[in-house]
């Protein structure tokens, strides 16, 4: 196993949504595991059993991690982007067009100093910036 950073994203109780969403966009095999279906469903109050506990969305090289549990309150910030190395032109055009309906796209995809680059706000509120 390499050495990596996986982002973990905490959602207030729409995390299955957001990551099936982010299926469409990469591709890959979806878990979710709610409170309910956990070994830990007895230490979490009876609201919460729906609630994803544990989610990962895995593509090759790609691992996106999320839970719906972890705060009592979601504040969503710009101290944080998700950055996301694309491994092709092709590519980084598929995810950026996938990742910004219903968002915003704050830099178009353009031509810089060391390639391909853009960002934009998903319709969940994070911040993405795609290089290739």
């Amino acid at each position: 196993m390499k050495t990596q950073i996986n982002p973990y994203l905490i959602f207030n109780g729409n995390c299955s949504e957001a990551m099936n969403f982010y299926k469409k966009c990469f591709g890959g095999d979806l878990i979710l595991q709610t409170v309910g279906e956990s070994p830990m469903a007895g230490q979490w109050p009876e609201s919460s059993k729906d609630r994803i506990l544990h989610a990962s969305l895995v593509n090759k090289d790609l691992c996106l991690l999320a839970s719906d549990m972890g705060t009592d309150k979601v504040v969503m910030g710009n101290v944080i982007s998700l950055a996301l190395g694309c491994s092709s032109k092709n590519e980084i055009e598929v995810f950026f067009e996938r990742l910004s309906q219903g968002g915003k796209i704050t830099h178009p995809l353009h031509e810089f100093f060391d390639g391909t680059i853009g960002a934009l706000t998903d319709k969940y509120g994070m911040n993405w910036v795609l290089k290739f």
